[in-house]
């Protein structure tokens, strides 16, 4: 897939796909079922080449994409606020990957069990070793998707607002505000026992950041 708009944001590099996946939470699939558009918010795990979802096998979305529609996976990080001297120049701060593919069912259980390790660890890591993982009937009820990575793209805003070079002389401040995702303090289930203590990922909980690193030509 090419970036269209503004393409000297775009990039193709595995390795910045993967850190953009595995830094966001929640994807949006697009696809099309009986003539009909539809755009899901989901979470997601990736584990090497593969992006995995996962729900009940009673979902429209998982049935759709069961039977082999085509699919559109997006992922968006948002890191500023563009403020520039005109209204027509702000922007945002940003890092998303578009991805396009068809999904495949996975039905052997070592493989289903590994993808839900995946998407466990995703949302919070090492949580699965803490954990009772899936029994046989919970296994049995939950329909598990691969979507490879093979036809995809990144985009990335970074840096100040761009002006018209005749707008710079206003006398209207300009700059970015800067955002982050931040976890407030856990709070404990009551019908924890007294004497169990909060686990150092949740006490500590933070998504991985992965903006080091990208060009600074990307920029604009």
């Amino acid at each position: 897939t090419q970036v269209k708009r503004v393409p000297q944001r775009g990039s193709y590099d595995r390795q910045q796909v993967y850190d953009i996946l595995d830094e966001g939470l929640v994807c949006h699939l697009g696809f099309v079922a009986e003539g009909q558009p539809f755009v899901i918010p989901t979470a997601y795990g990736r584990l090497d080449d593969q992006v995995y979802i996962h729900g009940s096998p009673a979902s429209r979305m998982l049935k759709s994409l069961e039977q082999g529609v085509a699919v559109c996976l997006t992922v968006t990080l948002l890191d500023g606020l563009v403020l520039a001297r005109s209204a027509f120049h702000h922007s945002m701060n940003y890092r998303s990957v578009v991805l396009f593919g068809t999904a495949t069912r996975v039905d052997a259980a070592d493989e289903k069990m590994t993808a839900l390790k995946a998407f466990t660890d995703h949302v919070v890591r090492d949580r699965w070793d803490d954990v009772r993982p899936p029994n046989r009937q919970e296994l049995a009820g939950t329909l598990v998707l691969a979507l490879p990575i093979a036809e995809a793209s990144a985009k990335v805003r970074t840096g100040p607002p761009v002006d018209a070079a005749e707008d710079y002389a206003l006398p209207v401040w300009a700059g970015e505000i800067p955002l982050t995702l931040s976890a407030a303090a856990p709070v404990t289930d009551p019908k924890c026992s007294p004497d169990l203590e909060i686990p150092a990922h949740a006490l500590h909980y933070h998504r991985q950041s992965s903006t080091e690193g990208f060009n600074p030509e990307l920029a604009e």
